[in-house]
């Protein structure tokens, strides 16, 4: 029988089924049932009353939920894994990381319940002011729509989950269509964490079906992870609701002639190749200050070249299958043509189904594909650069600004970097693909609105209110 989705505590079937396949081989590794427009239209007016429940619980008793969540977690451990694995083709490796950050996050998100604070402070600033006290507290916003994309369907689905739980939010989760298995066992456990079944649904459904939810007044927010087109079209269509994007990004890497090349170099590996290059903050765009460009590439390659390609099932595999046939041939195609326009394939390149070799490019030009869009594969491009100011145009000429990476050991380097470069955040000594779910994470320019990291995502879902009182 197909996965049935949730309704305020109801699982619920329809007429219209959406198989799941392993991207590995092709094959179905199950199927759920799609949500209709009646159901999307109970799961609103349900979360309504569901608010007036959650909205009144105290913060131990919010983070008790959360914590329950936590441990539940930890029991399904094993089983979340193979339901990412075989929805995605995310490997072992990622898929147990990508858990492990999860159960972290929920972690988090219990302690930050207990923290909602607010502030006392003086209004007497000006005459206006006299005998005034003020004083201001971070109220629920009401019902969340959380939007998961596929690449992180669980960890990025519980930084929308965690902290709409953690403020008093109810919640609406939309995993993504190629894969809503772990999402299915995931609100499972939230009710059996105790959060109200009212304040809490499940939807799948395909994206263009969810507009009416995108534009229903009765939704105070959209938290979306995904693609920036996506991202953009529902902003535009979100009215007067709140509205925090994490989007797309094409990041960048710089290796200054003073880098550790030996911290370096295995964290570039990684970080251009992990989750076959799925990943919005993904090394793409990597240049090397041209005095070490020739030994940096070498001894990279050497890695790039150890990375085993093949059955994510496989503990040992580095690198499974893309999310999709389609996907991994549009990568292909613009392999191809950056080939064609002059760019020299160091290795990598070819595609078998969905699995595309780790490919890193040379003699790429700004204009190409590769280079200047996101190109969401394990694909990679390498070039020199001459000076300092070179390296840091070159990481500035893109549409995007989520994150960058930087190795060198000058200190004003360091500083001028977090000055002029425009990243919501730059990792020095590290790579782009560096996060850990507490920290602020966003991105400038065409990258999104709003961050994300449980502290500054309860921020987003909360509204700040304030209280003067007269005291003469």
């Amino acid at each position: 029988m197909p996965q049935k989705f949730l309704v305020a505590g109801e699982w619920r079937s329809s007429n219209e089924v959406l198989d799941v396949t392993f991207p590995y081989d092709g094959t179905v590794s199950d199927s759920i049932y799609l949500a209709t427009a009646q159901d999307m239209e109970d799961a609103i007016v349900a979360a309504q009353r569901g608010f007036e429940i959650t909205r009144r619980l105290p913060s131990y008793q919010r983070s008790e939920i959360l914590q329950n969540l936590h441990h539940l977690m930890k029991q399904h451990f094993d089983e979340i894994v193979e339901l990412m694995i075989m929805e995605s083709g995310k490997t072992r490796k990622v898929s147990i990381a990508e858990l492990t950050r999860a159960v972290q996050t929920i972690f988090v998100s219990s302690e930050e319940a207990r923290r909602l604070e607010g502030d006392v402070f003086s209004v007497d600033w000006t005459p206006a002011g006299k005998n005034r006290q003020g004083f201001t507290k971070r109220v629920p916003i009401g019902t969340v729509l959380a939007i998961a994309p596929f690449n992180y369907p669980i960890n990025l689905a519980c930084h929308k989950i965690g902290p709409a739980i953690a403020v008093g939010n109810s919640l609406i989760l939309k995993p993504a269509e190629k894969t809503p298995l772990s999402s299915v066992k995931m609100a499972e456990l939230i009710l059996e964490a105790g959060f109200p079944p009212q304040a809490f649904s499940m939807i799948q459904a395909k994206g263009t079906d969810t507009e009416k939810m995108v534009t229903d007044p009765r939704i105070a927010m959209i938290s979306f992870t995904g693609s920036s087109s996506v991202g953009w079209q529902i902003k535009a269509k979100a009215g007067h609701k709140k509205v925090l994007l994490e989007l797309g990004g094409n990041a960048g890497l710089i290796i200054h002639n003073d880098a550790n090349l030996d911290l370096a170099i295995p964290q570039a590996v990684d970080g251009g190749f992990a989750n076959a290059g799925q990943n919005c903050i993904s090394v793409q765009r990597m240049i090397v200050q041209q005095d070490i460009y020739e030994e940096y590439t070498d001894r990279y390659l050497a890695g790039v070249k150890k990375l085993k390609v093949g059955d994510p099932r496989d503990a040992d595999t580095d690198i499974g299958p893309m999310i999709s046939l389609r996907d991994a041939e549009r990568a292909e195609s613009w392999i191809t043509e950056a080939k064609a326009q002059g760019a020299t394939i160091l290795h990598g390149g070819k595609r078998d189904g969905a699995l595309l070799e780790p490919t890193v490019l040379s003699k790429t030009t700004p204009d190409m594909k590769v280079f200047c869009e996101e190109i969401f594969a394990p694909v990679v491009t390498l070039s020199p650069y001459r000076d300092w100011e070179q390296a840091v145009a070159t990481i500035n000429d893109s549409q995007y600004g989520l994150q960058a990476g930087l190795f060198t050991q000058d200190i004003k380097r360091i500083m001028d970097a977090w000055d002029r470069i425009d990243v919501g955040g730059l990792m020095v000594n590290g790579v782009s693909t560096f996060r850990v779910d507490h920290m602020p994470y966003g991105g400038v320019k065409n990258s999104g609105i709003g961050r994300e990291g449980v502290k500054y995502t309860i921020e987003e879902m909360t509204e700040l209110k304030l209280m003067v009182i007269n005291l003469a």
